[in-house]
């Protein structure tokens, strides 16, 4: 399982990123980003979640870039409140793109990396969505058009950061046609419970991708 570090041009200079490889990649397939929690409270590409998911992606044979949003690591910029951080994640699209011009983009994201997923993908033209924790009473997720891409939404039921209540009206309002799942016992980073993390999204899409 390889991993390539980059460093990718963007507005407000380079960003950093990881690449990790599948052993084996068919031409086509998908490939997907991962969008870390929030910069000013300690988020970055190596967050445990954030790990997880881009894990449980390699293991369904697509490669995946996650990166640190700007001011993060050794990206350059500051922290724009979701704004230049929806610039970043499109730079770092628009390279994996490069490198692979035939496959389809899964976007994926961590509680402010949720948000920043969410309110991208439909410049990304992303094919599949997978919000966990998505901070819906933190940001303008209200404000937002429903989800009509492939989606998915994980949720911890003892989240001490979002309200599981208002993520779970979300999903029946915005996101009906998403698959929801809900995590007994999870807090908001789920601990001890990464595992399970693992295998929803394997259930959910390592069958299809």
């Amino acid at each position: 399982m390889p991993v390539l570090e980059r460093r990718v041009p963007g507005a407000v200079g380079d960003i950093e990123l990881l690449v990790q490889l599948p052993d084996d990649y068919c031409p086509g397939d998908p490939v997907a980003v991962v969008c870390h929690p929030h910069p000013l409270r300690g988020g970055t590409m190596n967050n445990k979640v954030v790990h997880t998911v881009a894990r449980s992606f390699v293991e369904m044979g697509v490669p995946v870039a996650r990166f640190n949003f700007r001011g993060v690591g050794e990206s350059a910029g500051c922290y724009d409140e979701g704004r230049g951080e929806s610039e970043d994640l499109l730079t770092v699209v628009n390279w994996l793109r490069r490198q692979y011009p035939q496959a389809p983009l899964w976007l994926a994201g961590f509680s402010f990396g949720a948000y920043v997923a969410k309110r991208t993908h439909l410049r990304a033209e992303a094919e599949r969505l997978l919000l966990i924790a998505p901070p819906v009473t933190m940001y303008d997720f209200a404000e937002m058009p429903p989800l009509t891409v492939s989606s998915m939404v994980i949720q911890g039921s003892d989240d001490e950061v979002i309200d599981p209540q208002a993520v779970t009206a979300w999903v029946a309002e915005k996101a009906p046609n998403a698959t929801y799942h809900w995590v007994e016992g999870a807090g908001h980073f789920f601990h001890g419970k990464l595992v399970l993390l693992r295998s929803l999204i394997a259930q959910s899409w390592g069958g299809d991708g």
